[in-house]
């Protein structure tokens, strides 16, 4: 009986384990959960077999009181049947014999009250058994929920780490983006392209207002080289008309 209450001791133990709570602790969950998974793989399998030898055990004292229950009905039969034989040998006078009967009578009765007495001693302790092994039972039940649960706990935990893991990973590559932007290398290209494109366009209009210059001194020269010929004219028609007026 120790023994089974030390099986009922260990599943009451597992089945008011609280996951969340040793989670919470441990340095490593998901390590901490694959061993828990095996441990209580590893203590359903050892509760199993206590338990299949406590029913087995049960079934037993079971069939042992049904043998002696049978055995209490045959020895009372065989004890009326010798009873009743005494009777009619003492009824045809025949006294030695009817004795005998009768003695084997009482054997019979004895064997009864044995049997009798073996049943009622062993139908508590069944009782007792049965009860024990329904609490087994429903501890293994219990036992085999929690290990459903962990191993669901497990696989979330696992995914969850993943996910967590790929999150990190982007988060660092952001972090990386944000820290050397490519495009900030781009604006910096960009603005190099910008101060050489305004470098030409300078060259181009200092090139533009020196050919404007060059063209204007052109022009200049033209204008002066006109008036001294129309000064020339100028002076050649009073010429002219000096000559005339003499």
């Amino acid at each position: 009986m120790a023994q089974k209450q030390s099986i009922l001791g260990r599943i009451g133990q597992l089945t008011r384990a609280n996951i969340n709570s040793l989670l919470d602790k441990a340095e490593d969950p998901e390590k901490m959960l694959d061993q828990l998974v095996r441990d209580y793989t590893s203590s359903i399998a050892e509760a199993q077999d206590a338990v299949a030898q406590t029913i087995g055990n049960l079934r037993l004292a079971e069939a042992d009181h049904a043998e002696d229950v049978a055995a209490v009905k045959e020895w009372g039969s065989k004890a009326i049947a010798a009873s009743q034989k005494a009777d009619a040998l003492r009824a045809a006078g025949q006294t030695g014999e009817a004795d005998k009967f009768d003695s084997l009578a009482k054997v019979a009765l004895s064997k009864q009250i044995g049997f009798e007495n073996e049943a009622k001693a062993a139908a508590p302790q069944i009782a007792a058994q049965n009860q024990t092994v329904e609490q087994l039972k429903a501890g293994l039940v219990n036992m085999q929920g929690k290990l459903g649960e962990l191993k669901t706990k497990r696989d979330q935990l696992v995914a969850r780490a993943k996910t967590a893991e790929a999150q990190a990973k982007v988060q660092s590559a952001v972090s990386s983006i944000n820290v050397l932007d490519p495009t900030s290398e781009l604006s910096r290209f960009e603005e190099k392209v910008r101060r050489d494109e305004a470098q030409v366009a300078g060259q181009a209009e200092l090139a533009a207002s020196s050919l404007d210059a060059q063209f204007a001194e052109l022009e200049g020269d033209t204008t002066q080289t006109e008036v001294e010929a129309r000064l020339s004219e100028l002076k050649a028609l009073a010429a002219g008309d000096q000559q005339a007026a003499e």
